[in-house]
C-alpha cells in the first residue's frame, strides 16, 4: 500500500512537472517568437517612427506582420506583398484610417477577418495567394472601388462582391472560372473587368447586358467566337489575344481590340475614317467655293456661332475639319474657325507594368482611372505602387 501511494505520488508529480515543461516549453517559444520580430530587418524601425502615412513592408520575408503595425493609426497605405503571411493579427482592425491594403505574393488561404473590418478601404489587393472563396463579411467594404484578386484558385464568381456597390474595378484572371453568373449584370458601377487566364470557352452572354464597362479583358481563354460588342458603347479597350478567333468581334468606332487580326483591324478603320475626313474637307471646300453653307450630317450651318458647335458635334466621327465660307454681303472671305478634334485613346501595354509605394490600378496596372477615360497596362510580377486618380492602383484625394 505505502509503495503503490508513494508510486501514484511520484506519478503524479511527475506528470504535473510535464504539464509545467510545457508550458515552459510555450513561454520560451513565444518568447523567442517576440525576440524575432524585435530583429526587424534593416530600415524597418526607421519606417515605424517616421509618421509616414505610407508604409511599404514588401519583400521583407515576414512570416506574421510586426505587431507595431498595428499602432500606427495614422497610416493610409500598407504593402506587405511578397512575405509569407497566412494571416493578419484581429488588431489589424484598429487602423482605420487604412485605404489602401496590398496583401499581394503571400500564402493566404483565406480573407483575414480583420480586413473586412477595415470600412475606408477603397483599393485591396489580393492577388497571388492561394484563396478560392470570399467571406460574407467582405460586404463591410462599402468603400471598395478596386478589388485585385487574380492567380489564386477561384472556379466559381464569388457573389460576396455584389453587395459592393462602389466596386469599379475587379481583376479575377488567372483564376479558374468557366462561366459568369446570369445576374453578373447588378454590378452596375463596374468599369474595368479583368477575365483573362480562365476557362471560358463560350462568350459568357451576362457581359452583353453590362453596358457601363470600359475595358474588357479575355486574353488566353478558349473562346472561338464573339458576338458583336457594339451594344458596349462606353467601351474603349477590348482585349481578346490568345484566343482561337483570327479577327476581332464587331465593335464601336472608338474601340481599342488587341488579339489576332486587331492591327489589320484597327489600319482598316484608320484608312476608311481617313477617307471620310478628306471626302468632307472636300465637300466642305466645294461648298464655300459655290457661296453655300457646308452642311453636315443634315446641320446647316447658318451662323458663325452654331457652326462651330455643329462641327463640333460632327468631328467625331470627320476628325479634324477646316470649315470655309463666302459671305455675299462682305468684301473679303471670312473663315470659320478651325475645329480640332484630339481623340483620347487607351494606352495598352502587355510588357507589364511597375508600381511606385506612393501610388498605386488596379484600376490598369493593371490600369489607371481619370477622369472619363482609363489607361490599362497588364500587370506582372514586379510591384511597385504608383498614385493614381482613380481606379488601378491609385490614391484618391479623399
Amino acid at each position: 500500500m505505502g509503495n503503490s501511494s508513494r508510486k501514484g505520488d511520484a506519478e503524479g508529480e511527475e506528470e504535473e512537472g510535464g504539464m509545467d515543461g510545457e508550458e515552459a516549453e510555450m513561454t520560451k517559444k513565444k518568447k523567442e517568437e517576440e525576440e524575432v520580430e524585435d530583429e526587424l530587418p534593416l530600415g524597418v524601425e526607421e519606417l515605424f517612427e517616421s509618421g509616414d502615412p505610407v508604409l511599404d513592408l514588401s519583400y521583407r520575408k515576414f512570416k506574421r506582420l510586426p505587431s507595431r503595425v498595428c499602432g500606427l493609426m495614422h497610416l493610409e497605405k500598407l504593402y506587405v506583398c511578397g512575405n509569407s503571411l497566412r494571416t493578419l493579427p484581429d488588431s489589424i482592425s484598429q487602423l482605420q484610417g487604412l485605404r489602401i491594403l496590398a496583401l499581394d505574393f503571400n500564402k493566404m488561404e483565406d480573407v483575414p477577418p480583420a480586413v473586412c473590418q477595415l470600412i475606408n478601404l477603397t483599393r485591396l489587393y489580393l492577388g497571388s495567394n492561394r484563396l478560392m472563396t470570399l467571406p460574407p463579411d467582405l460586404r463591410n467594404l462599402q468603400s471598395l472601388r478596386c478589388l485585385w484578386m487574380e492567380s489564386n484558385y477561384f472556379q466559381s464568381f464569388p457573389r460576396e462582391l455584389y453587395d459592393l456597390p462602389n466596386l469599379k474595378s475587379l481583376q479575377i484572371g488567372d483564376n479558374r472560372l468557366k462561366t459568369l453568373p446570369a445576374d453578373l449584370w447588378r454590378m452596375e458601377a463596374l468599369r474595368g473587368l479583368w477575365l483573362y487566364g480562365n476557362r471560358f470557352d463560350t462568350f459568357p452572354k451576362v457581359l452583353l447586358r453590362m453596358e457601363n464597362l470600359e475595358i474588357l479583358d479575355l486574353d488566353r481563354n478558349k473562346i472561338s467566337e464573339f458576338p458583336s460588342l457594339k451594344r458596349l458603347r462606353a467601351l474603349r479597350l477590348f482585349s481578346y489575344d490568345h484566343n482561337p478567333v483570327e479577327s476581332p468581334p464587331k465593335v464601336g468606332e472608338e474601340v481599342l481590340v488587341v488579339g489576332e487580326g486587331a492591327l489589320e483591324f484597327l489600319e482598316a478603320r484608320e484608312a476608311r475614317n481617313e477617307r471620310r475626313r478628306k471626302a468632307a474637307e472636300k465637300e466642305a471646300e466645294e461648298l464655300a467655293l459655290a457661296g453655300e453653307e457646308p452642311v453636315i450630317h443634315g446641320i446647316l450651318k447658318n451662323s458663325s456661332s452654331n457652326s462651330k458647335q455643329a462641327a463640333n458635334e460632327s468631328s467625331v466621327t470627320l476628325g479634324d475639319v477646316d470649315f470655309k465660307e463666302e459671305e455675299a454681303k462682305e468684301e473679303e472671305d471670312a473663315e470659320l474657325p478651325v475645329t480640332e478634334y484630339d481623340r483620347d485613346e487607351l494606352e495598352y501595354d502587355e510588357e507589364g507594368v511597375e508600381y511606385e509605394t506612393e501610388e498605386l490600378i488596379c484600376e490598369g496596372e493593371g490600369f489607371e482611372y481619370e477622369g472619363e477615360e482609363l489607361e490599362y497596362e497588364r500587370a506582372q510580377m514586379d510591384y511597385e505602387y504608383e498614385e493614381l486618380e482613380d481606379t488601378g492602383r491609385q490614391d484618391e484625394g479623399a
